[in-house]
């Protein structure tokens, strides 16, 4: 009687017990599901796919560009650049901050590729970066409760992306991956077709091509693309990718979100703060009559500074400046 009464117990205890995920230790990089890619939380708050494609372009400019005046190593800003882009696939653009998430995600990136910058620094660089896009004298941040204000707002915007990222900030980049391919294929002492291999890799990081596939995929697009543009012959029979194992169509759809990048049409960054503003007004209209106050009567959320001119920052789009074609090796 005593192994019947216990029996059940031990059953119940099974069909309650809780299912937790479990743990994997790699150190590929962390790719996202095509369900994951395709609905995004800016597109469920209503930005069209066309804008926020354009929004991300212009953060990962906005963080090359710093991360140049900073002195950054190339890979301190690749890996901001694709932590940026991994933050805007859990949460939403119209509800957080463009700027300030690059700012965070910079600062983030810099510790990781152990080259800190000091909060004030970045402050101070996409502050400049501001006044030269928009032809402004050129005048130093005030230390007042604005900047003090901001400068909390980046703290808290670089512990957001590590939570959401759930601490998985490893990044795995092509820059020595191509090296290495270029060595087995006998090209290492081609140093045009090792800087433009390393220039397309650079301009991939405004795609979402690390989300999608691996850094030795991006880094065979790459070498792809720059035997190509230099009409350098590679093997082909067989195939000199095979010898690393990846996939020509694999290549090729790289290739062409590479590619894409240059076809795109110049954004005016008016048109796209107007659109996240409406949204974020819908938004907060919305938040405010689940509960249960008055649209016109309730007190909003504090408005953004003015310094928060998320689109002020990009050189390389406002004409002011051409974005350099040339890029250094990583450190």
């Amino acid at each position: 009687m005593k192994e019947n009464s216990t029996t059940p117990a031990k059953s119940t205890n099974t069909l309650n017990a809780k299912p937790y995920g479990k743990i994997v230790l790699t150190l590929k990089n962390c790719l996202l599901s095509d369900k994951k890619l395709n609905s995004t939380p800016s597109y469920l708050d209503g930005l069209d796919a066309e804008t926020e494609t354009d929004l991300r372009i212009l953060g990962c400019e906005l963080i090359q560009t710093a991360g140049i005046l900073l002195k950054l190593p190339q890979v301190a800003m690749a890996t901001g650049q694709v932590i940026f882009q991994r933050f805007y696939y859990s949460k939403s653009l119209v509800r957080h901050n463009m700027e300030t998430t690059a700012m965070g995600c910079i600062c983030l990136a810099s510790k990781i590729e152990e080259a800190p910058r000091r909060i004030r620094d970045v402050i101070n660089v996409f502050n400049h970066i501001k006044q030269v896009s928009s032809q402004k004298p050129i005048q130093p941040v005030i230390l007042d409760q604005n900047y003090v204000a901001l400068k909390n707002q980046v703290i808290k915007s670089e512990r957001r992306v590590l939570k959401e990222l759930g601490f998985c900030v490893h990044v795995k980049h092509p820059h020595k991956i191509i090296v290495m391919y270029l060595q087995v294929l006998g090209y290492e002492k081609n140093r045009t077709l090792m800087q433009h291999s390393w220039n397309y890799m650079n301009d991939s990081l405004r795609s979402d091509v690390f989300l999608r596939y691996q850094p030795e995929t991006v880094a065979c697009a790459c070498i792809y693309l720059a035997a190509r543009q230099l009409q350098i012959p590679l093997p082909a029979l067989p195939s000199w990718f095979s010898l690393f194992r990846v996939d020509e169509s694999a290549i090729r759809d790289v290739c062409r979100r590479i590619l894409r990048l240059y076809c795109r049409p110049r954004v005016k960054p008016e048109q796209l703060e107007k659109r996240v503003e409406e949204l974020r007004r819908q938004y907060e209209e919305a938040r405010t009559k689940a509960r249960g106050g008055d649209v016109d009567g309730h007190t909003p959320s504090p408005p953004l500074p003015k310094h928060h001119n998320a689109w002020g920052g990009f050189i390389s789009r406002s004409g002011t400046h051409a974005a350099p074609e040339r890029t250094k090796s990583p450190r």
